[in-house]
């Protein structure tokens, strides 16, 4: 979908609701560069160390084991920490001991609930500046409750021109059963492929499927089928009771 990946040293959005495999992608992000010969950070607000190993765990990925060979590891912290450093002596001794290549943030709006929004877009800036200079890729999560209803909206806080590319996962219900929507609404200085994909959490990591082909209204909340699906679904329908 992104024609080869993230660019090295963009800074990345990923959005949606609660449980629609945010972090999971995020922590495949980081496995995959280690894969590449990219050391990983992630910076955790929200989730104790012990929890991220465990659901890792259960996807194949050792992340105890890259940390003993000094390839991941994991920062727990508050915001207000993050915040009273000014980010940068909070993270420097990862950044010395392991050097890594790419990090991600979870997530930026538990950040939110401790600045004001003018205060966010700065400190959010700031944060982004300073690992592009360092040339880190980074990924930052954020989680946007409306998404798991009839919206696409990102943030209300004026954070999606600071950053290159925006990737929202978003839950639909399509007959009578839930799925996963994932869709590139960013990229910057690059072509990407602009279909609304499905995806699935997998035992190995999110796995991205079709696109969903003979549906439309998927990202308002309202999914329907296009009225030529429709018209094939009648006619394998009479087909069948003729024979």
């Amino acid at each position: 979908m992104l024609r080869g990946g993230f660019m090295k040293g963009d800074a990345v959005m990923v959005a949606g609701s609660a449980g629609c495999g945010k972090t999971t992608l995020a922590l495949q992000y980081l496995v995959n560069g280690v894969k590449l010969g990219e050391a990983g950070l992630y910076v955790t607000f929200e989730e104790m160390p012990d929890q991220i190993y465990r659901d890792a765990k259960n996807l194949g990925w050792d992340l105890r084991k890259l940390e003993e060979e000094s390839k991941f590891r994991i920062v727990c912290t508050s915001p207000n920490l993050l915040l009273e450093s000014e980010g940068e002596s909070l993270l420097d001794e990862s950044f010395r001991d392991i050097q890594p290549k790419r990090i991600v943030v979870d997530s930026l709006s538990h950040l939110a609930m401790f600045v004001k929004e003018s205060e966010l877009r700065r400190e959010a800036y700031r944060l982004i500046m300073h690992l592009k200079t360092k040339g880190i890729s980074s990924l930052m999560i954020w989680e946007s409750p409306q998404m798991a209803g009839g919206s696409f909206s990102v943030t209300d806080v004026g954070l999606s021109f600071l950053v290159d590319c925006i990737v929202a996962l978003k839950p639909v219900e399509i007959d009578s059963s839930m799925r996963k929507a994932l869709v590139i609404l960013k990229m910057r200085g690059s072509d990407h492929d602009k279909s609304l994909r499905e995806f699935e959490i997998t035992p190995t990591g999110i796995k991205i499927e079709s696109a969903f082909m003979n549906y439309e209204g998927v990202i308002t909340g309202s999914p329907r089928r296009v009225a030529s699906e429709k018209f094939m679904d009648l006619f394998r329908g009479a087909a069948e009771k003729r024979k």
